[in-house]
């Protein structure tokens, strides 16, 4: 099962969900089985297109260092057995176990690392990574590695403020956007903070650029109430929001997961709350989220009786 389920009401609420990390809560998510297939895919990803999955302004090198010189010990710190990090004066070695590599750096050094420094963290964590520059009026995102997005890209928004950058969002902005600029003015330093974010998809890929659509797009086709249980997937975002204080940056993180459907709702309980849930979705969300194709059936097979299974029927 995935490791959230996030829908704490029997209806659809717009809601920023922002609550801190808890002390037991690790700010970057290790998922050990799945680590060393993830991290090949976003290598060959940035291979076959580096500039579609990395960019960042000029003049953001110490927003990308203090990303990594402040993710870096808490990663060693809150996975041990994973990851080792060892300081002498300026010199910085890393150990990534999982993936069997070390890098030697010095923080600030610009060839010290063999590649950007924001670049170069993404290839440690399973987590998409993204800055926004906290010191510049609107919060522009000025660098980021985007590997495995839901249907969005940076060169759609490097360079954008925050509201624009949630503008396609229906109602986001008119909502929850003050509250928005409150959490971010609100971030302290060495306080991260967290929320989950859902959709539900017909593909189990991470990389969900928009250019990628056609290609996965015959999926939409054909589901019925006796399959979109396993046909459907639900697809979750834990993000983290956490200042950088020397630079006043702000580092987003987004890890992504995502299952079918019918593994997340074997509890009565789920089952219907996730059919409320969807029964309520209004309908331009419906149509934003990409969720109106196989909303009707997915909800009929949510609110069967027993739960079908698809190679019986």
């Amino acid at each position: 099962m995935l490791p959230y389920f996030p829908f704490e009401q029997d209806h659809y609420v717009m809601a920023l969900g922002v609550r801190a990390l808890r002390p037991e809560e690790t700010l970057i998510e290790v998922d050990a089985p799945h680590y060393s297939t993830e991290l090949a895919l976003k290598t060959s990803l940035l291979a076959a297109d580096p500039r579609a999955r990395f960019q960042a302004w000029p003049g953001t090198e110490a927003l990308q260092w203090e990303a990594v010189t402040e993710v870096l010990p808490v990663m060693a710190r809150q996975h041990p057995g994973h990851f080792t990090l060892e300081v002498d004066g300026g010199r910085w070695h890393w150990r990534n176990h999982l993936l069997g590599t070390e890098t030697r750096f010095t923080p600030g050094e610009a060839d010290s690392l063999p590649r950007a420094p924001l670049d170069w963290l993404g290839l440690q964590v399973q987590e998409d990574l993204l800055v926004l520059d906290g010191t510049r009026e609107g919060l522009p995102l000025v660098a980021g590695q985007l590997c495995f997005p839901a249907l969005w890209c940076l060169d759609e928004k490097l360079g954008r403020p925050l509201f624009e950058v949630h503008a396609p969002v229906p109602h986001l902005n008119a909502q929850l956007g003050a509250a928005t600029l409150r959490l971010m003015a609100g971030l302290k330093a060495g306080r991260p903070v967290t929320r989950c974010n859902w959709a539900l998809t017909v593909t189990d890929r991470l990389d969900l650029e928009p250019a990628s659509l056609p290609e996965w797009r015959h999926l939409f086709e054909g589901i019925t109430p006796r399959d979109a249980g396993e046909r459907c997937l639900l697809r979750l975002e834990r993000q983290t929001l956490t200042l950088l204080p020397r630079t006043g940056g702000i580092l987003f993180t987004i890890h992504t997961y995502r299952a079918p459907v019918a593994g997340e709702v074997v509890d009565p309980a789920r089952r219907r709350r996730l059919a409320s849930v969807l029964r309520t979705v209004p309908p331009e969300v419906s149509a934003y989220k990409r969720l109106t194709p196989f909303l009707e059936p997915l909800v009929a097979w949510l609110e069967a009786d027993t739960l079908p299974r698809a190679a019986n029927s």
